[in-house]
C-alpha cells in the first residue's frame, strides 16, 4: 500500500515528514496520469499544483477553514487527499466524480466553480458571513494568472483592500491559462517572478544610503519622505499594495517547505494578504511540461509516450467555423475576429498567424470582448467574436445594450452550444437560445450540419446588423463541403421532408436525429414532415403555419433548456398566430444537465431517435401511411 492510500483526510497530511511528503506528491502525480490517460481531462493545471495543495491543506484546516479554487479544474489533487481516491477513476464520466468542486460531492468542495475569476469574490463572501456571525477560521481564494485577467477579479480585490477583509487570496502563477496569457497584468506578473530579489530592493537601498559617510542619515530620511516614488520603483506586487493587500512573494510554488512557511505567514496577518506562488503546468511530466496548451484540457493519451488517442473524424464545426473565416478574410480586409483568451479552443489559431493585426485576444473578459468588438464596428470593420456558449452569459448585459440595441455589424459565434460532455453543468451551452432569442434586432441561427455552417457564416457575414451563430463542440457530420457559399435567406427555414401525420421540428444537431426518427416513424406506418428551423429568430412563420394547420401535432427536438428554447418560441408563435387544437411537445432538457458522453446525455433526456419515436407515439398521430410487406411505406 502506498502513502496515498492510507490519506483518508486534510488531517492525515500533517503526520508525514518532508521525504514522505516527496514520495506522496510522486504518488499522486502518477494516479492522476493513469486516470486521466483513461478518461480525459485538465493534467497540466493539476500537475502544476500538487505541492501547493499538500501545502494548502497542511496549514489551513478545511472545511472549517474555507478553500475556494478558481475556474476549479485544478482541483484533482484535493479530491485526492479529501477521501475521493476510490471514486478518481470516475471523474469526469456519467453519473462519475465531476472534474470541477462540486458541494454535493464532499463538505471540502466549499464553492462550486468551473468560470474563471470568481473565487475571491466568493472567498470576501466567506470571509464577512464569518466576521458577521462572529465565527474564527480562514478563508483562502487560490486563482491562477491567467484568471487574473478576468475583472471580476479585480473587483473583488478593490472591495477586500477596502474593507479590510481578512482573506488570504494565493495566486498560482503558471505563466499561461489555456491559450498563452496576453495584457498588462500578464507582463506585470512576469517582472515579478523573474527578478527573486526585487522584494529586497528597497533595504538594500536604505542600507546602502545609511552608509554614506557624513550624509547617509539625512539622504535616507530624505529618501524615506519620498516614500510612494521609491515604492512604485522598487517593492514587487505594488498593484496588490496599492489595492491594500499584503503582498508575500513571489516564491517557488514547488518548494512545499517555504510554501507552508509563507502560508503560516499570511495565516496569521489580520488583513488582506496575496500569497504569490509561481508553478510550473505540467510538472513532474514531460509531455504537458512541454505542450502545457495541449495537456491543459486533453482526450485519452498514452501515458507512456504522451501521445493522443485520435478516433479517424470529420473536422469539428469549430475547425471548420475557422477554416471558413479565413477563407472570407482574404476576400474582405474588413473582417476581424476576436476571442477571449480561446484562440485555440475556438478555432481562431489559423486566423491569428494569417491575420496577426486583424485579430485580438483581449484575455478572459468576455464583456470587454463584446463592447469591444461594437465599437470596431462602428468603426467600419467587421468584427467576429468567438467565444463558447456558457461564457456568453457573462456578457449579456453588453451583447443586449451595446451591439443589439445599437443594431452594431457584430457576428456572434457561438462555439460549445448543446451539451459539451464530460465538462458538465459548467460548460455546457445549453441556455443561449433562451438569452438570445428575446433580443431585438438580433438574427440567430443554427446550422444542421458544417457545410450549412459555412453558408451561415458567409451569410452573417453580409448582413448589416448583429448576427448570432450557434454550433456545437463534436466532429462534423462528414457530409462534403461546397466550394462555392451563398447566403441563406434570413429567417428561411428548410423542408428536409414532407409529411402529413405529425411535424418534427429541429435545430442544429437535433435535424439528423429527427430525419433518422422519421425514416422509423415511416416504418410504422406514420408519415412524419421534417423542418431544419436554420433561424431561431426570425422565425419562418409561413412554413411553420402551414405545417401546425395541416398536421396539428408538432415536437420539437433541441439541444438545450426546454424553458425559454425553440420548443418555447414555437408556442409563443402559435399563441400570436391564433392556430388552435395543435398538440405540442418539447423535447429538450429540464435543467441543469450533469456531465457525461454526448449520445448518452442525448438518451437519457429523449432526444435520440428511440426518444423522438415515443413521444411521437404518446402524441398518437392519424396512421394515413400503411406499412407494405418489406417493411417500406406504401
Amino acid at each position: 500500500m502506498g502513502l496515498l492510500e492510507k490519506i483518508h483526510g486534510p488531517r492525515d497530511l500533517r503526520t508525514l515528514n518532508s521525504s514522505e511528503l516527496k514520495i506522496l506528491a510522486q504518488e499522486i502525480r502518477q494516479e492522476m496520469i493513469e486516470v486521466v490517460s483513461k478518461n480525459g481531462g485538465h493534467l497540466a493545471p493539476n500537475l502544476g499544483v500538487v505541492e501547493l495543495t499538500l501545502a494548502l491543506h497542511r496549514v489551513f484546516d478545511s472545511p472549517q477553514d474555507k478553500i475556494v479554487w478558481d475556474v476549479g479544474h485544478q482541483t484533482y489533487v484535493h479530491k485526492l487527499i479529501t477521501g475521493r481516491l476510490s471514486r478518481f477513476k470516475t471523474i469526469r464520466q456519467y453519473k462519475g466524480l465531476s472534474g470541477f468542486p462540486k458541494r454535493g460531492e464532499s463538505p471540502h468542495d466549499s464553492f462550486e466553480t468551473g468560470h474563471s475569476s470568481t473565487s475571491i469574490s466568493a472567498a470576501v463572501g466567506f470571509a464577512k458571513a464569518r466576521d458577521v456571525l462572529q465565527e474564527k477560521h480562514h478563508v483562502v481564494a487560490v486563482i491562477g494568472d491567467g484568471a487574473m485577467t478576468g475583472g471580476m477579479a479585480y473587483e473583488a480585490l478593490n472591495h477586500a483592500g477596502h474593507s479590510e477583509t481578512n482573506v488570504i487570496v494565493v495566486l498560482n502563477d503558471n505563466e499561461m491559462s489555456i491559450s498563452p496569457n496576453v495584457g498588462a497584468m500578464s507582463t506585470y506578473l512576469n517582472r515579478l517572478r523573474t527578478d527573486p530579489m526585487y522584494d529586497k530592493r528597497k533595504e538594500d537601498l536604505e542600507y546602502l544610503l545609511k552608509r554614506i559617510p557624513g550624509i547617509g542619515n539625512q539622504v535616507a530620511k530624505l529618501a524615506s519622505k519620498a516614500k510612494d516614488s521609491l515604492k512604485y520603483l522598487l517593492v514587487p506586487g505594488l498593484l496588490f499594495e496599492e489595492l491594500g493587500f499584503t503582498y508575500l512573494g513571489p516564491i517557488d510554488g514547488h518548494d512545499q517547505a517555504l510554501v507552508e512557511e509563507v502560508l503560516e505567514q499570511a495565516k496569521n496577518k489580520k488583513c488582506p494578504v496575496l500569497v504569490h506562488v509561481v508553478t510550473r503546468k505540467g510538472k513532474g511530466y514531460k509531455p504537458a511540461e512541454e505542450n502545457p496548451d495541449i495537456f491543459h484540457g486533453i482526450g485519452p493519451f498514452d501515458a507512456e509516450t504522451g501521445k493522443v488517442t485520435k478516433k479517424p473524424a470529420p473536422p469539428t464545426y469549430t475547425a471548420v467555423f475557422g477554416d471558413t473565416l479565413c477563407k472570407l478574410a482574404r476576400e474582405n480586409s474588413q473582417i476581424v475576429a476576436i476571442t477571449a483568451a480561446m484562440a485555440g479552443g475556438t478555432g481562431l489559431n489559423k486566423f491569428a498567424g494569417e491575420f496577426p493585426e486583424r485579430f485580438f485576444d483581449v484575455g478572459i473578459a468576455e464583456q470587454h470582448a463584446i463592447t469591444f468588438a461594437a465599437g470596431l464596428a462602428f468603426g467600419g470593420l467587421k468584427p467576429v467574436v468567438a467565444i463558447y456558449s456558457s461564457f456568453y452569459q457573462r456578457a449579456y448585459d453588453q451583447v443586449l445594450h451595446d451591439v443589439c440595441l445599437q443594431n452594431a455589424n457584430v457576428v456572434l459565434a457561438i462555439d460549445r452550444a448543446g451539451v459539451v460532455g464530460d465538462d458538465g453543468p459548467t460548460h455546457h451551452g445549453v441556455f443561449d437560445i433562451s438569452f438570445l432569442r428575446i433580443i431585438p434586432n438580433l438574427v440567430f441561427m443554427a446550422p444542421k450540419d458544417e457545410n450549412e455552417l459555412r453558408h451561415m457564416l458567409y451569410t452573417a457575414i453580409k448582413h448589416n446588423g448583429p448576427v448570432a451563430l450557434r454550433y456545437p463542440r463534436s466532429a462534423g457530420q462528414g457530409v462534403v463541403l461546397d466550394e462555392r457559399l451563398a447566403e441563406i435567406p434570413i429567417g428561411k427555414a428548410e423542408v428536409m421532408r414532407d409529411g402529413r401525420d405529425i411535424t418534427l421540428i429541429g435545430v442544429g444537431l437535433t435535424v439528423h436525429t429527427c430525419l433518422l426518427a422519421a425514416q422509423e416513424l415511416r416504418h410504422l406506418g406514420v408519415d412524419a414532415a421534417v423542418i431544419n428551423l436554420r433561424y431561431i429568430n426570425p422565425l419562418d412563420r409561413n412554413v411553420l403555419s402551414h405545417y401546425a394547420r395541416l398536421t396539428k401535432k408538432i415536437i420539437t427536438v433541441e439541444d438545450h433548456s426546454l424553458k425559454g428554447g425553440m420548443g418555447s418560441a414555437i408556442l409563443e408563435f402559435l399563441e400570436e398566430e391564433g392556430i388552435n387544437g395543435v398538440a405540442v411537445e418539447r423535447l429538450g432538457y429540464p435543467g441543469f444537465v450533469d456531465q457525461g458522453p454526448i449520445p448518452q446525455l442525448f438518451m437519457a433526456h429523449g432526444l435520440s431517435v428511440k426518444g423522438i419515436v415515443k413521444a411521437v407515439e404518446r402524441l398518437k398521430p392519424f396512421r394515413r401511411v400503411a406499412p407494405s410487406q418489406d417493411g417500406s411505406a406504401s
